[in-house]
């Protein structure tokens, strides 16, 4: 039998009905049993600073690197601005890869989806985020890749997820259930 696996979920885009957290909140919905996956919030996050994070650092950032320290992998769910990652998401990962040597992140199991109302599904997002990961040393799931791309139409107007999009999304949160079952267990 499969252990439980908590899964640590970072959603990029940080308005509340935004298609990033649509998405985020589906792939909630249908992963498989051996991944519990909770949202964990950025928005509240003081930009990284030093000079802020010494002996007793804001309780957001302490409360941030809690949550992604107790989750056994993460996912990203991002839109792409500007070719890159949003400002919110780079900042996440910048509190919790401090203090230098205690990285929340190292060795956690990870994959990202990107996700786009424009043609190439935030391509340039996806790879910018996948560098972050190598240094932080944080296993990729390579394949499948997911960029969603067209995702103003991945939802009716009720917000309801499009049997068109639901296999892709099932696809891609399955093989990650895999990929996080293996590398949890080597």
């Amino acid at each position: 039998m499969s252990n439980v696996y908590t899964i640590a979920v970072l959603v990029g885009s940080l308005r509340k009905e935004s298609i990033n957290r649509k998405v985020a909140r589906a792939l909630v919905d249908l992963a498989p049993a051996n991944l519990k996956l909770n949202i964990i919030e950025i928005g509240d996050l003081p930009l990284y600073n030093e000079d802020i994070d010494g002996a007793s650092p804001p309780a957001a950032y302490s409360t941030f690197r809690q949550q992604v320290s107790s989750s056994d992998a993460v996912l990203f769910v991002t839109p792409e601005y500007n070719r890159s990652v949003p400002a919110p998401l780079k900042n996440a990962i910048d509190v919790g890869s401090r203090p230098y040597g205690k990285s929340a992140w190292n060795g956690k199991p990870a994959a990202i989806i990107s996700v786009s109302p424009g043609a190439i599904g935030g391509f340039g997002a996806n790879h910018h985020l996948r560098q972050s990961m190598v240094f932080l040393n944080v296993p990729c799931m390579q394949q499948p890749e997911a960029y969603l791309s067209g995702a103003g139409s991945a939802f009716d107007e009720t917000g309801k997820l499009s049997e068109s999009v639901k296999p892709f999304l099932q696809s891609f949160i399955n093989a990650y259930g895999q990929w996080v079952e293996q590398h949890k267990n080597m």
